[in-house]
């Protein structure tokens, strides 16, 4: 059992088929995985996992607060400002 509108699949499922589990991580979030039919377990991308993560740091999120302040007052860095000549 998989179903793409709810980012679910069945236990069994994900058992039989782990490396096309994981390969699905790699286009979605997260996966719930569903266990006699009732949705027990997440599996997450590792990315999303590191943002969900960085999301319980305070100073994250008033470094995110500052840059939408900023960039709101047009106080950015060009390309070039930033990278210079690679």
């Amino acid at each position: 059992m998989y179903n793409l509108l709810m980012n679910v699949i069945s236990s069994t499922t994900m058992r039989a088929n782990f490396s096309s589990t994981l390969d699905e991580l790699d286009r979605q979030k997260y996966l719930l995985v569903a266990r006699r039919g009732k949705i027990s377990h997440a599996i997450v991308n590792l990315d999303f996992l590191e943002d969900l993560l960085a999301l319980n740091k305070k100073e994250y999120l008033v470094s995110i607060r500052q840059a939408r302040e900023d960039y709101k007052k047009g106080r950015v860095l060009s390309h070039d400002q930033v990278f210079g000549e690679l």
